[in-house]
């Protein structure tokens, strides 16, 4: 019988906290032109079952294309800028977030993201409700105008039409 079976108590210093410096995180993740992610708490890292939490910089005038995060709920904290998030059937909807601010983005709903200020970053706290990193890239036209420098956006750009 091993031991952490044999114990009636779990090993804390082993299986309790755990802190992911500054420093430390893992930028070796799917990253979207615009966009700059990192990890810091997911299985791989540092065991979580059901939660994955790190940091996104959106770059001056970004955007990603419209998409759904599947069954994924997210929460995004805006550390430092201005973002923008549409959302609904046409991107009807729109509301902007600076520092301090939550934002909740339920399972399925067509959004897109985008940084409101061409002259800073936005850095913001993202949380998930799973592993997987699902994007759901969808077919519609975004009532926001094109960027003055555009970026291609391989992971959340409209589906090609055949």
């Amino acid at each position: 019988m091993s031991e952490e079976t044999a114990s009636p108590h779990p090993d804390w210093k082993k299986h309790g906290i755990r802190i992911i410096r500054a420093g430390e995180l893992d930028a070796n993740t799917p990253q979207t032109p615009g966009m700059t992610r990192a990890e810091a708490i997911s299985y791989a890292r540092v065991g979580s079952q059901k939660l994955w939490a790190g940091t996104v910089v959106v770059h001056p005038d970004a955007r990603t294309g419209p998409h759904h995060h599947g069954e994924l709920e997210t929460v995004l904290y805006i550390v430092r800028g201005r973002a923008r998030f549409r959302w609904g059937d046409r991107l009807e909807f729109v509301e902007e977030a600076g520092p301090g601010d939550f934002i909740y983005v339920p399972p399925y709903v067509p959004h897109q993201e985008l940084n409101a200020r061409r002259d800073e970053p936005v850095e913001a706290v993202v949380v998930r409700s799973g592993q997987e990193p699902i994007v759901v890239n969808l077919d519609m036209e975004s009532p926001e105008p094109v960027p003055i420098h555009p970026q291609p956006d391989p992971f959340h750009s409209a589906p090609k039409k055949p």
